[in-house]
C-alpha cells in the first residue's frame, strides 16, 4: 500500500470511529476519495452501528469487490439508509452477487445508483432476480454499464415482476432490439413504473416497434426517454402510434430522436409528427 493509500485508509477509519455514535449527521458524502475496499469496510462497519445517517454517497472510490462485500453485509443489518450512491466503483459481475443479495434482503433503501460500473450480462441476470424480489427500491440508476441482449432481457424480466420501482435509468448500455423487446413485455405487466430512460441503447426500428407494444396498455409511465437510438422515423412513429392507441396513457414527457432533436410530449398526441 502506498503512503497516500495508507493515509486515506487511516483517515477513513478515524472518520468511521467518530461517526459510530454520532447523532447529528444525517447525510454522508465521501465521493471521489479513493477509499478502496479497506476504506469502504471501515465505513460499512460504522453504518452497521449508526442509526441516524440516511443518505450515503461513496461514488468514485474504487471500492471493487471488497467494497461490494462490505456494503452488502452492512445492508443486511442497516435499516436507516434510504439513499445510496455507489456509481463509478469498478464493480463487475463478481461484485453483483453481493450487491444483489443485499437488494433482495434490504427493504429500506429507496434510491440506489450503480451507474458507471463494469456490470455485464451475468450481472444483469443476477440483478434481474433481485429486482423481482425487492420490495423497497423506488429509484434505480444502472446506466453506463455493459448490459447487452441476455443481461438486458433478465433485467427487464425483473422489472416486469416488480411492483415498487418508480424510476429506472438503464441508459448508455447495449440493450439492442432484444433488450427493447423484453422491456416492452415488462411494461405490459408493470403498472407502477413512472420514469424510464433507455437512451443510447442501440435500439433500431425493429426494437422500437416491439417496445411500443408495451406502451399500448401501460397506464403508469409518465416520462420516457429514448433519445440517441437509431430508431429512425419509422420506430419513432411506432412509439407515437402506440401511445395514441392507449386511451389511459399517463405520458407527460416523451423524448424521441426525431431529426436529431427530442420531442417533449405536452400536446395532444394527434398533433405530433406521423399522426
Amino acid at each position: 500500500m502506498t503512503h497516500f493509500g495508507f493515509f486515506l485508509l487511516q483517515g477513513a477509519k478515524a472518520l468511521a470511529l467518530s461517526l459510530m455514535v454520532d447523532t447529528s449527521i444525517l447525510m454522508l458524502d465521501l465521493s471521489d476519495n479513493w477509499l478502496q475496499g479497506e476504506g469502504a469496510a471501515a465505513i460499512a462497519e460504522m453504518l452497521k452501528e449508526n442509526c441516524y445517517i440516511s443518505a450515503v454517497d461513496l461514488s468514485d472510490n474504487k471500492l471493487g469487490i471488497e467494497g461490494a462485500k462490505a456494503f452488502s453485509a452492512m445492508l443486511l443489518e442497516n435499516t436507516t439508509i434510504v439513499s445510496l450512491q455507489l456509481s463509478g466503483n469498478e464493480f463487475d459481475d463478481h461484485a453483483a452477487k453481493y450487491l444483489a443479495d443485499a437488494l433482495t434482503a434490504n427493504s429500506k433503501v429507496e434510491i440506489l445508483d450503480l451507474s458507471y460500473n463494469m456490470f455485464g450480462d451475468k450481472a444483469g441476470e443476477i440483478f434481474g432476480t433481485a429486482i423481482a424480489e425487492n420490495i423497497g427500491l423506488k429509484e434505480l440508476k444502472i446506466s453506463w454499464n455493459h448490459f447487452h441482449s441476455q443481461g438486458a432481457a433478465a433485467l427487464a424480466k425483473g422489472l416486469g415482476a416488480n411492483i415498487y420501482l418508480k424510476v429506472l435509468d438503464v441508459s448508455y448500455n447495449g440493450f439492442g432490439n432484444s433488450g427493447a423487446t423484453a422491456l416492452g413485455e415488462a411494461l405490459k405487466a408493470n403498472n407502477v413504473l413512472e420514469e424510464l430512460n433507455v437512451s443510447n441503447n442501440r435500439i433500431s426500428v425493429e426494437g422500437a416497434l416491439h417496445f411500443s407494444g408495451g406502451l399500448k396498455g401501460n397506464k403508469s409511465l409518465k416520462r420516457l426517454n429514448m433519445t440517441r437510438n437509431p430508431m429512425q422515423s419509422e420506430g419513432c412513429c411506432g412509439v407515437l402510434k402506440a401511445l395514441q392507441a392507449n386511451s389511459g396513457t399517463c405520458i407527460e414527457i416523451l423524448d424521441l430522436p426525431l431529426n436529431g432533436t427530442s420531442v417533449a410530449q405536452e400536446l395532444p398526441l394527434e398533433h405530433l409528427p406521423c399522426l
